[in-house]
């Protein structure tokens, strides 16, 4: 097995429970880490026998582009998605962050974090 990251994702995106957060928007971080087997790329050296990290990218920010009110329903749609359309993805790790989120104090951002397995 092995590991595949893809680290500080960055969108702007429109989340939150607040009407005003549908409207002005606000900045948003996307770790991802999935495991994978990594042995046949690894001898063959084709893009074919791995996982794309550019797929994964693009579901990311394609996901984020769709407003939820909560950040644990973004990052569900976003395990599904992967889950679908990546079979040789076994496990995922995604942790989304708000950065500067409106509640009412000092904070540099929330996150939250999800692992699921495929079923």
């Amino acid at each position: 097995m092995g590991t595949i990251k893809l680290k500080n994702i960055r969108t702007f995106s429109y989340h939150g429970c607040l009407i005003e957060e549908s409207k002005i928007g606000s900045d948003y971080r996307v770790d991802l880490e999935i495991k994978t087997d990594l042995r046949k790329s690894s001898v063959s050296d084709l893009l074919k026998d791995t996982v794309d990290y550019v797929l994964l990218n693009q579901i990311v920010v394609a996901e984020m582009a769709i407003r939820s009110q909560l950040l644990e329903h973004v990052a569900h749609r976003i395990i599904k998605r992967i889950f679908s359309e990546v079979p040789a993805v076994s496990r995922i790790i995604l942790a989304v962050s708000k950065i500067n989120p409106p509640i009412g104090g000092d904070v540099e951002s929330v996150t939250i974090e999800m692992e699921e397995y495929r079923s």
